[in-house]
């Protein structure tokens, strides 16, 4: 049996396979070592997902995370998997290469995640050859929740926003002027926090302010982490993520009005992944 993991910062979507190719899943929360530390990770692993996972041994893990794209934050995730689940083949790589092999499988194409935080990347059908760095919550991460919940925050803390919207968003959140530097500042996951707040445009998209706005942030995450790669204009340009899922319409719009080829939109590349390692891919 093989277990394969696509994590981001705020869920981990899992999944086995056995020697027959029969498919389980589990869920826990998002499994960040940049953000979490080994003790973190380990107690979430005993917690929250072996719990969901069947009792057998597994012969091989392939973990795919946010945060993993460090020798040491990798070994982070690894040791913790082997106190789970002892000596057994374990593979740990970034959501990126989720995003490449589960999207574009062995085809050549730019892969993207527009979750809570946002990435890209050029895929030749093998191997990731082009890379933007993201650069997170508070330098980067165009078009992701925690940028589009970011700039409505300040938004609204500015007093900028319409007035309907105004006061649609202070009854939804009447206490954020007292709290909101508290978590932005001291509490863990600033990203998540942030992230929460583009649920208030999903709700609101037949505004135009709000469909403006939430154009204008892909439309930046486009043109800084895509339109610079090689082949942009020809190739597919898939997207994981549940902001490009939920936005996917006007996500689509924007990619076509830029000259892109939109493809793939998927809430989770883990679909992808199991099928590309249900067919014996096990690098």
């Amino acid at each position: 049996m093989i277990l394969i993991a696509d994590s981001g910062s705020t869920k981990t979507d899992w999944r086995t396979i056995d020697d027959k190719g029969n498919i389980e899943q589990a869920k826990c929360a998002g499994i960040n070592p940049f953000y979490q530390s080994a003790e973190e990770i380990l107690k979430e692993l005993k917690d929250n997902l072996l719990p969901q996972l069947p009792v057998k041994t597994m012969e091989a893990i392939y973990f795919y995370g946010a945060g993993c794209n460090k020798a040491s934050k990798n070994l982070m995730v690894e040791n913790a998997l082997k106190s789970i689940f002892g000596k057994v083949t374990i593979s740990v790589n970034s959501d990126l290469l989720a995003a490449a092999r589960g999207l574009c499988n062995q085809d050549p194409g730019i892969a993207c995640i527009l979750g809570t935080g946002s990435n890209s990347c050029y895929f030749n059908g093998a191997e990731i050859t082009h890379h933007i760095p993201p650069w997170g919550t508070w330098l980067g991460d165009e078009g992701s929740g925690s940028r589009l919940g970011r700039e409505l925050v300040i938004l609204y803390l500015n007093q900028e926003l319409p007035e309907h919207l105004y006061k649609a968003f202070e009854k939804r959140y009447p206490d954020l002027r007292e709290t909101v530097l508290d978590h932005v500042y001291r509490k863990p996951y600033p990203n998540r926090y942030l992230g929460q707040f583009s649920r208030f445009l999903f709700h609101h998209l037949k505004d135009p302010f709000v469909f403006d706005f939430v154009y204008r942030n892909f439309q930046k995450f486009l043109e800084r982490k895509v339109l610079k790669y090689p082949d942009a204009m020809l190739v597919p340009v898939h997207f994981s993520g549940s902001v490009g899922f939920y936005f996917n319409t006007i996500l689509r719009k924007t990619a076509k009005d830029l000259g892109l080829k939109p493809g793939k939109i998927v809430e989770s590349p883990i679909a992808g992944l199991t099928l590309y390692h249900g067919g014996q891919n096990t690098l």
